[in-house]
């Protein structure tokens, strides 16, 4: 067949097989990436879908093989700059394995709540599950295990299931030291939740972490000073705003995220409150927008940490090396130091 004959139909891969000399399956597998294909095979199966313009049905394939080609990635929440950014570097890491992302947004109206997760959001729907900072539920569980998914979690563990996250601990640790080394001893925090909210690992790991620097060291732990703030800029600026109308003021405020460290700058030079001379604000995750404003944080590396769990999940769908790969991965976080700390002036 010469290549304008070629060209007056669409090819299928079958045309593939036949002009590369391999079986259909073996096509199949090369143009998935999976193994048990030869570079050297792989090499001439993808020239002669190129030169045959091939382009695999997204049904068809879904049909042979069961799979859909799509990972569902489901969150508490998607209105925050850390679970976009998980969100995108999933999808990037996806992309190139033919994969893409459903979205699950299990918000509810209130905070101590969410949706659960159903069948009829994952049946036929998700070749696998990854979940941002969620705590799963037996019965999500048993739903998951039962449609024969598998799960890779961010943030908060789900029990048996390969897990990528930082040292949450360490990383307040670090914020707070830091503060503590500069002289500090009157320090706020933000970033406190109730104990009935669903989502409380990293808000609870990071509270415990403030508090045992704070204890190691003998400071005194101002209850008024230790905010909710919902993990909001908004709420935190209000809540600062707050504290700061009070006679008694901390000299420096740990904010459990950038976001909330950002609204307490804000409020507080809204106020005529000088920062660094007069309050020193750390946070953790370094946020787009730290750099520009000048925020000390501790930086964790967000994107990194989507691409593992999505490198994770496709080597459980067969993609890339099988067995061996770790089941914890533990993301490293450092300290950056910029304008918005200072020791406390006398």
């Amino acid at each position: 067949m010469t290549a304008p004959d070629r060209r007056r139909r669409m090819s299928t891969i079958t045309d593939v097989a036949r002009e590369a000399g391999v079986s259909v399956a073996t096509v199949s597998r090369a143009l998935r990436g999976l193994d048990r294909v030869s570079p050297r095979t792989r090499e001439r199966v993808l020239k002669v879908a190129e030169d045959l313009d091939y382009v695999a049905s997204p049904t068809a394939t879904s049909l042979a093989s069961g799979r859909t080609q799509v990972v569902g990635v489901v969150a508490p929440f998607l209105m925050r700059w850390f679970f976009a950014t998980l969100v995108s570097a999933i999808e990037k890491t996806l992309r190139q394995h033919g994969h893409h992302v459903l979205l699950f947004d299990l918000e509810d109206d209130s905070d101590n709540q969410r949706l659960p997760l159903s069948q009829n959001m994952l049946w036929k729907r998700v070749d696998g599950v990854i979940t941002l900072n969620l705590p799963m539920t037996d019965q999500e569980l048993e739903l998951v295990d039962r449609l024969g998914l598998p799960l890779v979690a961010i943030g908060t563990a789900v029990a048996d299931r390969p897990n990528v996250r930082i040292d949450d601990a360490l990383a307040m640790r670090l914020a707070t030291e830091h503060l503590v080394s500069l002289g500090h001893e009157r320090i706020a925090y933000i970033g406190a939740i109730p104990s009935n909210v669903a989502h409380i690992q990293t808000p609870q790991a990071r509270l415990e972490a403030f508090r045992e620097v704070m204890r190691s060291h003998g400071l005194e732990e101002h209850k008024q000073w230790i905010l909710g703030s919902a993990w909001t800029a908004d709420s935190a600026a209000e809540d600062m705003r707050t504290l700061l109308a009070s006679a008694d003021r901390p000299t420096a405020v740990a904010a459990a995220s950038d976001e909330m460290a950002i609204g307490a700058m804000a409020a507080a030079r809204a106020q005529g409150v000088r920062i660094p001379e007069d309050l020193s604000v750390i946070g953790i995750d370094d946020h787009a927008l730290s750099n520009v404003l000048g925020l000390t944080t501790v930086r964790q590396d967000v994107a990194a940490q989507g691409r593992e769990a999505a490198e994770i999940l496709l080597r459980a769908l067969g993609y890339g090396p099988s067995g061996g790969g770790p089941t914890e991965v533990v993301v490293p976080t450092e300290l950056i130091v910029r304008s918005s700390t200072a020791p406390p002036a006398s």
